[in-house]
């Protein structure tokens, strides 16, 4: 099973945000899409970073509320781990997992191709145990 499948279900958009723009800005799109992080782009929507929750929570914590008129490359996450489609979901779950992370930039070809959230491989890994439980039942049943 790869992160092509799970894109294949839940679509490749992806929510970007520019460096310049305030933190206020992502709380507001945070907020209004029901998401948990957006991906920060530059110049030919290039990655340059990604600012989650997680980062709004931190940037709250050590600026106050004025950290809300400050622009998102002074908060956002730098160093970005990325995926590829053909990536594996038990690989991508293990990298989640080890480096403490929900969200994962898809990457094809240096362009922005899809975001994979820890929600969306816990549900994909759900469907998958269903498929194989239901499977082994009608086995069962049929033996």
């Amino acid at each position: 099973m790869t992160v092509r499948m799970i894109l294949a279900h839940k679509g490749n958009d992806v929510v970007t945000i520019e460096p310049g723009a305030p933190l206020s800005a992502v709380v507001e799109t945070l907020a209004a899409r029901r998401i948990g992080a957006l991906v920060v782009t530059g110049a030919e929507r290039r990655i340059v970073g990604i600012i989650s929750e997680r980062d709004v929570v931190c940037a709250l914590a050590e600026h106050g509320a004025a950290a809300l008129e400050r622009p998102v490359a002074e908060m956002m996450t730098r160093k970005v781990v990325t995926c590829s489609e053909c990536d594996t979901i038990a690989d991508l779950m293990e990298r989640m997992t080890r480096s403490k992370f929900r969200h994962v930039p898809v990457v094809e070809q240096d362009r922005l191709a899809g975001i994979v959230s820890i929600g969306d491989v816990v549900r994909h890994r759900v469907e998958e145990m269903e498929r194989d439980a239901a499977a082994l039942h009608n086995y069962i049943q049929t033996a």
